[in-house]
């Protein structure tokens, strides 16, 4: 989990910070401030200063804060002089901004703030769509505003070019000063409270901010324009009302204390698009205490008409007369005659208000002003000790007054003994205002409150009161009262429901299973030529039946030839449920055994992300309740990666390695695990490790779900937050031309000029867009260097022509020349993986154990390749710390690219030549082994990834051959020759039991082609390791597969076990137990 930053002041007003990396706090590095107030975000951190003014503190980066500044120049044609800037009255300005409304001349953009330097002067753009343009960088048109091309014609009447410059942040790693929009040097107001929030704003990019600000007149301001590339904002904006304090959730709520009545204010209309709001609107919700109250009281009543006398009697019974305690409470001053209904009228509206908690200041007063001659006489009190004197209650500063608690009751006053003792309590040990007053407020936070926009709320409606005899009646209740006649209706429920359905026991049940209908709107590919994507209406039915099983079905209605049809598939025959996410489409795909074998699977697209998430969580949960698979994987599950990142795994069954009747792959049932990684690797033992495409390693925590599978289908704990960041990649192409030398016009049989590797599909930087809506950009497009061949210094690859081996230097025979652009994106997810640091990876790989293997009490061994060639050991893996302590750094020639370690502790490598390596003398007491053996590739082929079993060897060449070491003996470990085995292969896992399993490239299905499937080996035996055929499962868009956790037997059939019996010892029977051991 990569590491956040916690902010504090000390009260001498020095900044610190503290690192979840770390264990110390550090000071700030600008200390010649004093600070009051800080609120921080995820890289940067607000603050008021002692000056009372606004301070922003933006971390340091390796990625600069840059903004691109533009203009435009504008010429009109003239017979006369040809192009030139004077420009009809009616056109727009000879300079301006792109939609020529606004007057925009280079030496008039200035820096919004000091803390802002200018990158380079102004240089004209010469690219236009991602193609370039003639010298000048001009484009024409007909007239104003019209479509521009780089092209000129001869209706040309109107040219504009793009005048390009950057400016920078510089003020970072220091308090910035927040200037105000009039007077750089003030702020509109001296300012005392701050709040920033807003960072995970929907529909808003990410680093977005909010930022709200109250001064010491109690006047709110919204900073505008705060965001990742403009860190300091844009202006000022007052809202309207008073506010002592404000507060912004993580969404788009903003919260306050008014000034006033200090009640707590909702800012209504916040959205993203007016991120300002419209309005204040007070939270008149009532307190707990209040709702218990007149909760109780109503029950009561209903419950009192229901069950006739029995629980009238009993209350009446059991509830003492609290009159005269309510007419003590309301005794009035001396100059005020005493009203005969107050000493002894139950039913006296005037008595019960002045004793509930909401006249507790009227109480005081008639209390104070009370002597022993002038009281009333009443009836005759309780003996019983005298009352303590109060203490002075605990009070807030900003309030206007504390009130004030009497020092000694009243001798005369009885000892209260029902509800109405409220009204007889100094004030500070009870609520400080009435029920019908609201509360003053001191502070809100709203940073856990999502409120959506749709959703409406009960706080902002008066509910309303009770009338003056439920007040009485909810005054005279104990609470053991209440517990008596709870449990006195309890029981006679209890007897009634017995009593009916005992009448009813000889009738059959009526409804055997229960019928659950979710309905929507979707978008389906169509099975029929021309493929294209039609509006469904979907329904997904689920059954329970009376046993308790679930089973669903999920329904897709369209219309053909305006003729209404559907389909439909049953969710416990359903294998996948795969995210087909990209630039436009929140599409998933639907995986069956048939449509796995015909490489068509039904595929379904969302209006937006969040319904696609709801879908694929509802069917997630569906499915695995229909396969009645939950919880956490097994420590010998199947684990795989897609293309996209997506994480599955399957529970392998005990048929799937059969010797005879083996399952089928395309049967096997596939669940999403939460998180993105390119690479996952699996023990035995449960330790499971994977690689992100930026090379961070993470490893497994043991929960399930994260991503979009929430609720029932993701785990409670062990879930964090995971990032990756990946490298977009296009080519610019130029040709040489004798006249002009490289340019970036080609032969029209040429590839595009700016294009993807292959050439065959345009690829322009303003065209290219993430790999999905779930990506973002957080870098610029820049020159790759380190492409495969080598490149000059300005990033060129030259060759002969397209498609050609590319070199690093220029030739006489060079007529075309190539460079690699490259711009990284990142993606921000949750799933159950934790950040190994700190070394980046490229290949990982975990001793595969077979159940049998288990109890040798040492550690799990685990080798790995750093994205530089360096081969890792990592000691101190278990099952109860998967993640190890330390690296073990072992030597080799030259840099590595792939790794695996097997039975025995066998350890092979792939060299960035594409020749193989065996370590020599690895064990649990020497876990680096002692040196390495070359082992030479098959004739002409690069290796460029291998695999080792219990004892098998496959490898995988850069040709997409798959081959196996023959000769692999425990006397002579590096085997004798490669033999091959099969072609069209990516990938390959061997797993404990020499199973072997490949990433095919291309599989031909009944209905299409996939890229990248799931295949396993068959007929793997002992006598004949490499096998017969191959079965085809799950695919494509597979890029890798991780079998080496399974280790998982068919139970042996009845004439194996006799042949096992008859066989001699340590023949079949010790071969069909388990592998053998080192």
């Amino acid at each position: 989990m990569p590491s956040s930053v916690l902010w504090a002041v000390d009260l001498f007003g020095r900044v610190y910070t503290l690192s979840t990396a770390g264990q110390y706090w550090e000071l700030c590095k600008d200390t010649q401030l004093e600070f009051k107030r800080v609120s921080a975000a995820t890289q940067c951190c607000w603050g008021i200063a002692c000056d009372n003014q606004v301070y922003v503190y933006v971390c340091a980066s390796d990625v600069p804060i840059r903004r691109q500044e533009e203009a435009y120049e504008n010429q009109r044609w003239n017979p006369v002089g040809g192009f030139c800037e004077k420009l009809l009255p009616s056109d727009r300005w000879p300079w301006s901004d792109v939609s020529g409304l606004q007057h925009r001349p280079l030496d008039g953009v200035a820096l919004p703030s000091p803390h802002w330097e200018w990158e380079s002067d102004w240089y004209v753009d010469e690219n236009f769509g991602g193609e370039p343009t003639e010298k000048g960088g001009w484009t024409y048109a007909i007239d104003f505003p019209a479509t521009y091309t780089r092209d000129k014609k001869w209706n040309s009447c109107v040219r504009r070019r793009r005048w390009i410059r950057y400016r920078r942040y510089k003020s970072r790693d220091t308090w910035a000063k927040i200037p105000s929009k009039d007077d750089p040097k003030e702020l509109p107001d001296p300012f005392n409270d701050l709040s920033v929030g807003g960072w995970e704003i929907t529909d808003e990019p990410v680093g977005h901010l909010s930022m709200w600000a109250v001064s010491l007149q109690g006047k709110v301001w919204f900073r505008r324009g705060v965001s990742s590339h403009s860190p300091c904002g844009t202006g000022w904006i007052e809202m309207v009302g008073e506010m002592t304090m404000v507060d912004v959730g993580l969404h788009d709520q903003v919260w306050g204390i008014g000034c006033e009545d200090r009640a707590v204010y909702f800012r209504q209309g916040v959205t993203p698009s007016e991120l300002s709001g419209k309005t204040w609107k007070a939270i008149v919700a009532s307190r707990e205490c209040d709702r218990s109250h007149s909760g109780s009281s109503s029950s009561l009543l209903s419950a009192g008409c229901f069950f006739g006398d029995e629980v009238r009697g009993s209350g009446e019974s059991c509830a003492p007369s609290d009159t005269d305690a309510t007419s003590e409470a309301e005794r009035p001053g001396p100059d005020q005659p005493v009203p005969a209904e107050a000493l002894d009228g139950p039913g006296n509206s005037k008595g019960s208000s002045a004793s509930s908690p909401g006249n507790d200041k009227t109480t005081e007063h008639g209390m104070e002003g009370v002597g022993p001659a002038d009281q009333t006489p009443g009836p005759e009190p309780h003996p019983g000790p005298a009352s303590p004197p109060a203490e002075l209650p605990w009070t807030n500063i900003d309030l206007k007054e504390a009130r004030k608690a009497a020092s000694q009751p009243a001798a005369g006053f009885p000892e209260a003994t029902g509800l109405s003792s409220l009204g007889l309590l100094p004030v500070g040990l009870e609520e400080p205002y009435g029920a019908d007053d609201h509360p003053l407020w001191a502070w809100v936070s709203g940073a856990g409150c999502a409120v959506e926009a749709h959703t409406v709320l009960k706080w902002f409606t008066v509910q309303s009161g009770l009338s003056p005899s439920v007040q009485t009646l909810s005054l005279s209740i104990t609470p053991a009262q209440t517990a008596a006649w709870r449990k006195q209706i309890f029981q006679q429920l209890t007897e009634r429901t017995k009593r009916e359905l005992e009448n009813f026991r000889h009738y059959e049940q009526a409804v055997e299973q229960s019928v659950w209908v979710k309905t929507g709107t979707l978008q389906w590919w169509c099975d029929w030529k021309p493929h294209k994507w039609v509006d469904v209406r979907v329904a997904l039915e689920q059954f329970t039946g009376h046993d308790g099983a679930r089973d669903s079905i999920l329904f897709i209605y369209y219309l053909l030839h305006e003729e209404k049809k559907y389909l439909h598939v049953f969710l416990n025959e359903v294998t996948a449920l795969v995210p087909v996410l990209n630039e436009t489409k929140h599409s998933f795909a639907l995986y069956t055994p048939e449509r796995t074998r015909q490489r068509w699977p039904l595929r379904l697209a969302a209006a937006t992300e969040q319904d696609m998430n709801d879908w694929l969580a509802l069917l997630n949960l569906s499915c695995c309740e229909s396969q009645r698979v939950h919880g956490r994987p097994s420590p010998q599950a199947i684990w795989s990666v897609t293309c996209k990142g997506d994480i599955f795994v399957s529970e392998p069954s005990p048929d799937l390695e059969a010797p005879e009747h083996q399952m089928p792959c395309d049967q096997m049932f596939w669940r999403q695990m939460g998180g993105h990684l390119r690479v996952v690797e699996a023990s035995g033992r449960g330790v499971v490790w994977g690689i992100g495409y930026d090379g961070t390693a993470w490893v497994y925590t043991g929960g399930y779900g994260g991503g979009h599978l929430q609720g029932l289908a993701s785990s409670t704990s062990n879930i964090y937050t995971q990032s990756d960041v990946k490298c977009v990649y296009i080519y610019e192409n130029q040709r040489w031309n004798p006249v002009t030398g490289y340019t970036s016009r080609g032969l029209p049989t040429d590839r595009y000029m700016w294009s993807d590797a292959t050439g065959l599909q345009e690829c322009t930087k303003a065209s290219t867009k993430p790999p999905s809506l779930q990506w973002t950009w957080v870098s610029d497009w820049s020159v790759d260097f380190s492409v495969s061949g080598g490149t000059d210094q300005e990033g060129w690859q030259y060759a002969s022509d397209f498609p050609s081996s590319y070199h690093g230097y220029k030739t006489m025979r060079d007529f075309v020349r190539r460079r690699c652009w490259a711009r990284k994106c990142k993606l921000v997810t949750s799933g159950p993986w934790l950040e190994v640091a700190p070394i980046p990876l490229r290949d990982v790989s975990i001793l595969p154990e077979s159940p049998g293997a288990r109890g040798g009490g040492h550690g799990v061994a685990l080798w790995a390749v750093s994205d530089k060639g360096d081969v890792l050991c990592r000691l101190g893996v278990s099952e109860l710390n998967p993640a190890g302590s330390s690296w073990l750094h072992v030597g080799t020639d030259q840099p590595f690219t792939s790794i695996s370690i097997g039975g025995c502790h066998q350890v092979w490598a792939v060299a960035r030549d594409g020749s193989a390596f065996y370590r020599g003398a690895v064990s649990p007491s020497q876990p680096a082994g002692d040196c390495w053996y070359h082992i030479p590739s098959p004739p002409r082929q690069r290796l460029k990834q291998l695999s080792v079993g219990h004892t098998s060897v496959c490898t995988v060449d850069e040709n997409g051959n798959l081959w196996y070491r023959q000769g692999v003996t425990p006397s002579y470990p590096q085997g004798s020759s490669w033999e091959h085995v099969s072609n069209n292969v990516c990938r390959v896992s061997v797993g404990p039991l020499d199973q072997v399993w490949v990433i095919a490239n291309k599989v031909q299905g009944s209905r299409s082609l996939s890229r990248g499937t799931v295949c396993h080996r068959t007929g793997v035996q002992p006598l004949d390791p490499k096998g017969q055929g191959w079965d085809y499962g799950i695919g494509g868009g597979w890029d890798h597969i991780s079998i080496r956790a399974n280790a998982t037997r068919a139970p042996r059939s009845t004439a194996q076990q006799t042949a096992g019996e008859q066989g001699p010892p340590g023949g079949p029977l010790q071969e069909a137990v388990g592998p053998v051991r080192c």
